[in-house]
């Protein structure tokens, strides 16, 4: 429940600050977005591992409002949808701290956009959370390009290691 009021305050205060506030950035530009740790996303006192990834989408949220995006995909009837996720933990995230969360394109291809959401408090980074994203309309895959107007040269080496331990994952299922 947490993770859906979270996406509605998300999705309110990018619309708002997007049309009344800051100005939209481009795709290619990081959008740092900012969250308060509550009582609902702690075990005890620190923040649970599963939340990083609802701090992570909510952030996608914001960034797909605030770049402009929304507005494309909604008339052509585009949705998003997280293939996988990847999360590497630095520091706990305590109760009650604020966290930015900043979240930038890494790179696109035919298929995917792959996604940095780097979470801190203060200037410490906490938390990074990779989402390898697809753009769907109904069943069928959208190219990231037709909506980011962007092209990417070589992805990063983490993203190359990433997507040959996911295909030795499903080489191993037998898919």
């Amino acid at each position: 429940m947490s993770g859906l009021i979270r996406h509605i305050f998300t999705v309110l205060l990018g619309l708002f600050s997007s049309r009344f506030g800051r100005k939209c950035t481009g795709v290619a530009n990081r959008v740092c977005t900012y969250f308060w740790i509550g009582p609902w996303d702690t075990g005890i006192k620190t923040l649970k591992s599963d939340k990083y990834f609802l701090l992570a989408e909510s952030a996608q949220l914001d960034f797909v409002i605030r770049t402009g995006l929304l507005a494309p995909m909604l008339a052509s009837g585009t949705a998003f949808v997280n293939v996988s996720q990847l999360v590497s933990f630095m520091r706990p995230v305590r109760l009650f701290q604020r966290v930015r969360v900043d979240t930038r394109i890494m790179y696109a291809n035919e298929k995917c956009t792959y996604f940095s959401h780097e979470i801190y408090t203060r200037d410490t980074l906490h938390a990074e959370v990779l989402v390898k994203m697809k753009f769907k309309r109904g069943s069928l895959s959208v190219e990231p390009f037709a909506l980011l107007q962007i092209r990417f040269d070589e992805p990063p080496a983490q993203l190359l290691a990433w997507d040959q331990t996911l295909q030795a994952m499903a080489s191993a299922r037998g898919v």
